[in-house]
């Protein structure tokens, strides 16, 4: 029974696992067809969610029947408990992408504003944080983890310095406003992947030393 129980945990990892890599292609081509303005990248990443909804919901049951027949205790419940927890910041990673896509066919329908550089590097900065933070549940690896949650500063930063050089454009014609907000929004979307990314690996903390760091980061910054 035990080792059976393993098993079904080392699968429950593998669902995890292919959420984050169809979220994490749904937020690159999100992304992508806001740089080279091509609607069929954008239509790709509503029809990956479906995917990943059906995922959420495989594990979140799945999660409940082990809950219910094995009645685990100690790190296997921490484990359980966290997955619920990564589950749903995955399925909001992939509900951002689709947020940046329906963005994106919005713009395509206006003219350029501007090249479009640092918004490509804050996708990339939040996609391998999401691909770092499972990565760290499954080596057991809270050093990892913790790595994850100090790169979220270099994606707020980027965040906070797009923001500025939108708001010149906003400022020099009224006319850009609409195209500035939408990019702003874009911005916003990926900072919150970036945050997700940050909650599942505040959850891998929690797995291997039973602590919760989050209200102390909250009192560091």
């Amino acid at each position: 029974m035990e080792r059976h129980f393993d098993e079904e945990l080392k699968n429950l990892k593998q669902q995890l696992l292919q959420m984050a890599d169809e979220a994490q292609e749904m937020t690159g081509l999100a992304v992508k067809s806001l740089v080279e303005r091509k609607e069929e990248q954008a239509r790709e990443v509503f029809e990956l969610e479906k995917n990943v909804n059906r995922l959420e919901i495989e594990i979140e049951d799945e999660v409940l029947k082990l809950l219910a027949l094995h009645q685990p205790a100690a790190s296997d419940l921490r484990f359980l408990t966290a997955v619920l927890k990564i589950n749903n910041d995955l399925e909001r990673v992939a509900d951002q992408a689709v947020n940046i896509a329906e963005i994106s066919l919005r713009l395509l329908k206006e003219p350029i504003l501007k090249r479009l550089i640092d918004i490509p590097h804050m996708a990339k900065l939040s996609q391998i944080m999401i691909k770092q933070s499972l990565d760290a549940l499954v080596r057991h690896d809270a050093d990892l983890a913790k790595k994850v949650c100090e790169s979220d500063d270099a994606v707020d930063r980027l965040n906070e310095q797009v923001f500025r050089e939108l708001l010149t454009y906003m400022m020099q014609d009224p006319k850009n406003i609409k195209r500035a907000v939408d990019l702003v929004l874009v911005c916003r979307n990926l900072e919150r992947i970036a945050d997700h990314a940050t909650n599942i690996s505040e959850d891998v903390i929690f797995i291997e030393q039973g602590k919760n760091i989050k209200h102390h980061q909250a009192d560091q910054a």
